[in-house]
């Protein structure tokens, strides 16, 4: 069992930054892939980034590529999400989510744990 935390969401401007991060508790985060999803309001939850157990490779989707970044630091059980150059369309409750496996994981059926999600709202 893993329990997630997700912090660091908030309002803000839209070409801004804003950093989210997730904090693990329970079992060996260094097992786990991580994922972050995000779910708009009437909208589906929807991939966001993913990051390998051994931090090695990460995979985004098409909307956030070269924008995000996803990283980790399993010595602070810590996956994070730096997100830059903002659009309203980012507004969203972004989730972590955790599985014990090797791979990076796109599918939100795939993974066994969930956050309790963070607001972030970019205001135009």
């Amino acid at each position: 069992q893993v329990q997630l935390v997700e912090s660091g969401g908030g309002l803000v401007q839209v070409g801004g930054s804003l950093r989210v991060s997730c904090a693990a508790s329970g079992r060996t985060f260094s097992r786990y892939s991580m994922g972050w999803f995000r779910q708009a309001p009437g909208k589906d939850r929807e991939f966001v980034a993913g990051i390998r157990r051994s931090a090695g490779t990460t995979y985004y989707a098409d909307s956030v590529k070269g924008r995000f970044t996803i990283s980790r630091d399993n010595a602070k059980n810590t996956v994070y999400l730096q997100m830059n150059s903002l659009k309203p369309e980012d507004t969203a409750v972004y989730y972590c989510a955790a599985r014990d496996t090797v791979g990076v994981i796109t599918t939100s059926d795939e993974y066994d744990y969930w956050g309790q999600g963070t607001q972030v709202t970019v205001s135009s």
